[in-house]
């Protein structure tokens, strides 16, 4: 019973959807948000230690925007890494490496070498993958092509002489 009058009330909560959205959007003041007690005292509060307040909130500050413009962050490689971890330049460098030759960069190769815990170094290795770019040539598509025309075709004529022992 409770299915049946979930879905009468979603058929009437979306009746007309489309033309009360687009009535509330073309209204010219969207009506406030609802300001609750607790706030208006706190607004009162500050209206009475600061009467210039809410010209502050709606002036721009100029001397605070021009303190964030000069604010800017930047990293660095560290010059010392602690036992047991490894930069990001480190990490890309011995994923790419085992990506392009397991069986010499190991986990326990790479787990030796920067001095990191070998689990560590294969939960690494098997969730961190780098991204490989293939750009193909043309000739070299069209030498795959026929490859690949020719192994079809030796294929038929090797299984059209096979139907032809058994007759």
């Amino acid at each position: 019973m409770g299915q049946i009058a979930s879905r009468v009330v979603r058929k009437i909560n979306r009746f007309n959807v489309e033309n009360r959205a687009h009535r509330f959007l073309e209204r010219d003041n969207p009506a406030p948000a609802p300001k609750y007690e607790s706030n208006l005292r706190d607004m009162e509060r500050t209206m009475e230690l600061d009467p210039t307040f809410l010209e502050k909130l709606t002036k721009k500050d100029l001397e605070l925007d021009q303190r964030l413009k000069n604010v800017y962050v930047t990293s660095n490689e560290p010059k010392k890494v602690t036992v047991g971890r490894c930069t990001l330049k480190q990490a890309l460098e011995f994923i790419t490496n085992h990506q392009s030759d397991p069986e010499k960069w190991t986990a326990q190769k790479i787990a030796d070498d920067y001095k990191m815990k070998p689990k560590l170094v294969e939960h690494i290795l098997h969730h961190f993958k780098t991204y490989n770019v293939f750009i193909s040539d043309q000739n070299s598509k069209e030498a795959v092509l026929t490859q690949a025309k020719r192994k079809l075709l030796t294929d038929t004529s090797k299984s059209q002489s096979d139907q032809n022992s058994f007759t």
